[in-house]
């Protein structure tokens, strides 16, 4: 809508990419963000893998086979694409580029591998690193899904070290989140984006 509140006349919004580990809560604070500040687009990434119970085509993700996912990279239609846990993942480049041309503010859910990349193609984009206490932390969180097997979570284990020290040592991550605890994360995280979507103002 052209008199969202969101909508900065003469200038370009801000791009703010959150990563973190399965399990480290992203989810859970997304959705607060989104209830909290509800003028923020939310990019919807596109995806090879099936979806998750309640999840729905063109909300959560873009449900593509990998026949149509490697069409729209021989396009260049995405800012960036990878292959996350044997699936692949992509980030809409016109979705972006129209939004942030009309003013408003974004909000993007990629992995630390995929960030990089992106930070190529958008170099003004803000990040924030969502992470949990330590690893055990995380596999009694991942564990505590019930929908994986031990083979899975495993792996998933395996990913989360390498793409925490990848994030650490590579990214380009202007803060960092510890979710510990919930009710303090969803404060941290709220305070942290008003203050970007602020200094644009």
């Amino acid at each position: 809508m052209t008199d969202n509140k969101s909508l900065k006349e003469g200038k370009k919004g801000r791009l703010i990419v959150f990563s973190a580990p399965s399990g480290a809560g992203k989810t859970t604070l997304l959705d607060y963000l989104r209830s909290c500040i509800p003028e923020l687009i939310y990019s919807i990434s596109a995806t090879t893998r099936q979806p998750r119970q309640g999840e729905r085509h063109g909300e959560h993700y873009f449900f593509l086979s990998e026949e149509e996912f490697k069409r729209k990279i021989d396009e260049e239609g995405f800012a960036e694409w990878m292959m996350v846990h044997g699936n692949y993942y992509g980030t809409p480049r016109s979705f972006i580029d129209e939004n942030l041309d009309r003013g408003a503010d974004i909000v993007m859910d990629i992995d630390v591998f995929g960030k990089k990349k992106f930070d190529a193609v958008y170099p003004d984009a803000v990040g924030i690193l969502i992470v949990t206490p330590g690893m055990d932390e995380l596999e009694r969180r991942l564990r505590k899904r019930h929908s994986e097997s031990d083979e899975a979570i495993e792996r998933r284990m395996t990913n989360a070290s390498v793409e925490m020290n990848y994030a650490l040592c590579e990214g380009k991550y202007e803060y960092r989140i510890i979710n510990d605890d919930l009710e303090r994360a969803k404060q941290e995280i709220l305070q942290i984006v008003r203050n970007i979507i602020a200094d644009q103002q």
